[in-house]
Formats: structure tokens, C-alpha cells, sequence
């Protein structure tokens, strides 16, 4: 998907960003305006190459979030969105369930506050004892689970490529190669420079993920957060093992933590996919494992946000890179919920990265984040569950485009 500049026009909307919250966001404004000239610049060499295509494929609920927060609402319509997106488009997925498994009494406890902020959403659930657990899942233990029904799984990858198709199809443009090296508000104009040329819009969308603060800097805004990337490193099981489980199978979350926990996922294409961890990653997009950027550790080395954050999450960090280092220790952590899967059976898998914003008071943005000028709206917090919710969240960047400005 490659195209060029139009020299002396300026197109209704430039979108950066070819993961599916940008195709989406250039997808909803083209259903909204019919002929309008958009345009998606990638920097890579293809759509999906970063986050979206690194995504573990769940079709979330919402369980966790706080109710009245963007991330319940926009996760729900969400994925009444992405199935109906799904039916229309051809595109295979499947609710399969999720269990949230509850191996101590004090799993069980957090387990009930865990069924009673996700009632507080609106959400479908039912609680069950170990009993009906072990005859759901006969491969899991546990003393008690939550049932929920929704949650389902697909390939995100393909979802945004239909998305990509249906944005040419709509008349919109999708570029790749093209790298943003400079954004300069006019005006009348945001004037985007990239590797393959010029580009003038009227209004400038930045869904960039990993880069959402470099971008929002270099597009002159104020910068008050820094992305941090955490590596979520998975294993997968072997085929022969590709039934030890029907539904997704999650631990309790810790509320102290941010992260929900090793977990195992049956996919979409009959794999089941262990994982993943949180550990502090040294490159932004440096998906192979021992990857390092020299440039990115330094963006937040230096943030003082980071250092407060590394103190409250010390032994947290301590934990994680063990498991990460043994995989004895990551198995232990499986074999909580799924006493059966053994060392052998952890396969290797590829890393996701998650680009998660962080305050210069140490705190994780839990939510979604977004920041403008006149002319430019940057999402710069999008973590889980932004693949569910990315059609919801592309008709509220449409919709703040509409008002007279872009609220700050």
C-alpha cells in the first residue's frame, strides 16, 4: 500500500499511524464524509507491523476498568464494533469465553471486587465454584471463577488490513515508507514532512502508539508524560496440547499491580499462547529479544516520572525479569490455575510490547489519553483494550474533530 504526495492539495485529514486505531480513525471519518480526501502515513513498510500486529487477539469484555472511565464504555461498544466489523468484512472469530481463576481465599475476595466494578459496567458474568470449574475446564484448578461469556478472539492483524482495504475503497490513501520527520501547525494548515514528501491537512490525527510523545512533541505540543515499553513475552504450547483448555484462562489480577497476569489464550488460528509478562523494555519496538535502543532507554532514564515509578514497582520489576530470565519461574506461575502444562511445553512465541504513558509523578495513565492543538489530536495513551475498542475510539476522535476545535 503505497502512495504519493499530491503536490498544491491539502487532503481533509492526515492520520499517522497504520495500527488499527489509525486505519480506524481514517476508515469512521471517510463513512462520515463521503469524498473526502484522507490520508494514513506509516512509517513502516506495511500496516500492522507494530503494536496490532504483536496483539494477543482477545475480543475483551471490559471486566477491568473503572466504571465511567473511556476504557469501560469504549471497550464494550467495542466489541459489539468489532464483531459486526467481523460479520460485514468475512473475517473468522469466535467467543470463546474467559475464566478468571481464583486459586487462594484471597484471590476468591479480590475475584468478587473484581465481578462487582464489572457488573458496575453493564457486563454478563457468572460466578462459579471450583466444582463447575473443573468440569468447564477439567485441565484447571481453582476454588471459585468468573464466567465471562463475551469474550471472544479473532486476528487483529487481518481486522485492520480490512480495514486498510476498505479506506482505498472509500477513496482514502494509505502510505507506507513514510516516516514523519517534521510537523508544522499553520493556521490553515498542518504541513507534514515525511521520507516520501510533503503533506498538507487540514486537521492532523497522530495514532502513534510507541512514538505517541515524539510525535506530539514534534507537532508542538506540551509534552507532560513519557511512553514506556513494557515487553509481554509469550510462550505457546505444542499442537498436541492445543485442548488443555475451550476458554481464555486468566489469574486473578493483583490490584496493587498494573498488569493482569500470565494467562492462556486459545487463538483464533487453534494455537493456545501462554503469557505474557511486564518487563521494562530497552528499545520501543525492538521485538527480538535482547533488543536495545540506546535513544529510548535514555527517553526515560532521564524522566523523573520513571525513577518514582521504579520505586513503587521495585520488587515488582525484580519478579518479573526473574521469570523472564528462568523459565521455570514463568511456568510456576501457570501451573497455579494448569497443573499439567510442563517445562517442555513452553515453546517460544513472539514478544508484544505495550506503549504505556507515564506521569512525572510516577503514575501509569489508566486510561485513554489525548492531547490537541487547533488543528491536531494525538491519542498518546492507548494500551489494552485499544484493538477492541478501536472503531468506538475512531468515532470519538471524528466526533471531537466536529466540535469547533479540539478539546485540550
Amino acid at each position: 500500500m503505497v502512495s504519493s504526495p499530491t503536490h498544491g492539495e491539502t487532503a481533509n485529514m492526515i492520520v499517522v499511524g497504520g495500527g488499527i486505531v489509525g486505519l480506524a480513525t481514517a476508515r469512521e471519518a471517510l463513512l462520515r464524509r463521503p469524498g473526502s480526501d484522507v490520508v494514513v502515513l506509516e512509517k513502516a513498510d506495511d500496516v500492522t507491523t507494530a503494536q496490532t500486529g504483536h496483539n494477543s487477539g482477545v475480543i475483551h469484555a471490559g471486566l477491568y476498568y473503572s466504571p465511567g472511565s473511556l476504557k469501560a464504555r469504549l471497550c464494550r461498544a467495542g466489541r459489539e464494533h468489532t464483531i459486526r466489523f467481523c460479520d460485514e468484512r468475512g473475517i473468522d472469530y469466535r467467543s470463546i469465553g474467559k475464566l478468571v481463576v481464583a486459586t487462594t481465599p484471597v484471590e476468591v475476595d479480590r475475584m468478587r471486587g473484581l465481578a462487582q466494578r464489572a457488573k458496575a459496567n453493564g457486563l454478563e458474568l457468572e460466578e462459579i465454584e471450583g466444582s463447575r470449574l473443573a468440569e468447564m475446564e477439567p485441565n484447571v484448578r481453582g476454588l471459585a471463577a468468573l464466567v465471562s461469556p463475551t469474550t471472544g478472539v479473532v486476528d487483529f492483524t487481518r481486522v485492520a488490513r480490512a480495514m486498510a482495504d476498505q479506506i482505498i475503497e472509500l477513496g482514502g490513501r494509505v502510505v507506507t515508507g513514510a516516516q514523519v520527520q517534521q510537523i508544522a501547525e499553520r493556521p490553515d494548515v498542518v504541513v507534514v514532512t515525511t521520507q516520501t514528501g510533503e503533506y498538507r491537512g487540514e486537521r492532523l490525527v497522530a495514532c502513534a502508539g510507541l512514538q505517541a510523545d515524539r510525535l506530539a512533541r514534534m507537532g508542538g505540543l506540551e509534552v507532560d508524560f513519557r511512553i514506556v515499553p513494557f515487553r509481554g513475552e509469550y510462550y505457546q504450547l505444542p499442537s498436541r496440547r492445543s485442548d488443555v483448555v475451550r476458554h481464555l484462562i486468566y489469574p486473578v489480577p493483583d490490584p496493587a499491580l498494573p498488569f493482569l497476569g500470565i494467562h492462556l489464550s486459545p487463538t483464533i488460528d487453534g494455537r493456545v499462547t501462554v503469557g505474557p509478562n511486564a518487563v521494562l523494555g530497552l528499545a520501543r519496538e525492538g521485538y527480538r529479544r535482547g533488543s536495545v535502543q540506546l535513544a529510548d532507554v535514555a527517553s526515560y532514564a532521564f524522566f523523573p516520572g520513571m525513577w518514582r515509578f521504579a520505586a513503587k514497582y521495585a520488587r515488582t520489576g525484580i519478579t518479573e525479569m526473574g521469570n523472564s530470565l528462568l523459565r521455570r519461574r514463568y511456568l510456576e506461575l501457570v501451573r497455579k490455575y494448569c497443573p499439567s502444562i510442563e517445562l517442555t511445553d513452553l515453546q517460544p512465541h513472539p514478544a508484544g510490547i505495550r506503549a504505556q504513558a507515564l506521569l512525572r509523578s510516577g503514575s501509569i495513565v489508566d486510561d485513554f489519553l489525548f492531547r490537541s492543538t487547533q488543528r491536531q489530536l494525538h491519542l498518546c495513551n492507548a494500551p489494552s483494550p485499544a484493538a477492541t475498542s478501536a472503531i468506538p475510539i475512531a468515532s470519538l476522535i471524528n466526533d471531537r474533530l466536529e466540535t469547533t476545535g479540539t478539546e485540550r
